[in-house]
């Protein structure tokens, strides 16, 4: 009797795109921070790279710039948008704090007591909490588009910790080396409930280097 083969679910994780942020602050979850003009070019950019595959479940992050990103997405390929409050951007006690520059949280000696722990980290949402909820995002995902494929829209650190948890590795990183670019694709590829690989694609082209890290 040939055994038949498990069902291949391919996960999308879609940062948004570029956010107006001339103050170069580290925004997190502060409201009223949208996509600029060319954040706007980069979510049609991933919604061209989207059409034609096989989505069939579409969810956002609550914050406004993942809800812009996903909306030409939605329009493409014609489907709704539900909401998930685990896709959230990691929580961080430097919210709406410079983190560009010399005047940059990281030069005053007052915040160094926050950044005492790269392991936990000690300034924001632990990297285990972090991961904890987005694996449970995507693994609802992949149960809603069993066959097929799912779009979920977050931000840098909750996607590139999740795919850090998928591929056994520690989570304490250097930010400066997540590949997890402006309005770019990681595609957690399933063979039934095993990721079996992660893809990665850049439909907007690479982020700046000057990009602030962590938005």
């Amino acid at each position: 009797m040939t055994q038949r083969s498990p069902d291949i679910t391919t996960v999308h994780l879609l940062r948004h795109g570029e956010v107006h942020n001339p103050g170069k602050v580290l925004y997190g979850r502060l409201p009223g921070y949208r996509l600029s003009t060319t954040g706007e070019a980069m979510a049609l950019a991933a919604a061209e790279w989207f059409t034609g595959r096989r989505v069939t479940h579409l969810v956002s992050s609550p914050l406004e710039r993942a809800q812009q990103t996903a909306a030409p997405v939605a329009e493409a390929l014609s489907l709704p948008v539900e909401i998930d409050e685990r896709l959230i951007e990691a929580a961080n006690a430097f919210e709406g704090r410079a983190v560009a520059g010399g005047a940059g949280v990281f030069a005053a000696p007052g915040n160094w007591w926050k950044l005492r722990n790269p392991f936990r980290p000690s300034w924001g949402e632990p990297y285990v909490e972090i991961a904890t909820r987005m694996l449970a995002a995507v693994e609802a995902a992949r149960d809603a588009a069993r066959g097929s494929e799912a779009v979920l829209v977050s931000h840098q650190l909750p996607i590139w910790t999740v795919r850090m948890h998928v591929e056994g590795r520690r989570y304490v990183h250097d930010p400066r080396r997540r590949q997890c670019g402006l309005a770019s694709v990681t595609s957690l590829v399933y063979e039934g409930d095993r990721v079996a690989r992660v893809d990665y694609a850049e439909p907007a082209g690479a982020t700046d280097a000057d990009a602030v890290p962590g938005a």
